[in-house]
């Protein structure tokens, strides 16, 4: 009887735990998720689009032409969800280069 109740709340213990990490979606798919909305959106227009993750912090880096290009590439990263914070170390083009 002892060991019958020991398996189910062992069970319990082990549902729960695996149900709290189904609501973390990992990096992985966070980076996935913000390379996709910053990258498809027609105003942000970054090229070379590079996106780390680490503990929530989403880090963009590229190149834009604007600095409305930039804080828009921020906004959006912002949006995703598991992005606790963003890095923006997306460069402006320098316009005087040829």
């Amino acid at each position: 009887m002892i060991r019958k109740l020991l398996t189910a709340a062992m069970a319990a213990i082990l549902f729960a735990g695996l149900c709290l990490a189904a609501d973390k979606p990992n990096e992985d798919l966070i980076r996935d998720r913000v390379m996709l909305k910053v990258g498809s959106d027609p105003d942000a227009k970054v090229g070379d689009l590079g996106v780390e993750m680490k503990d929530g912090v989403a880090t963009l880096t590229g190149v834009v032409e604007t600095q409305s290009q930039k804080d828009k590439a921020t906004k959006l990263a912002k949006k995703v969800k598991g992005v606790k914070q963003v890095v923006n170390n997306i460069r402006l083009r320098d316009k005087t280069a040829k």
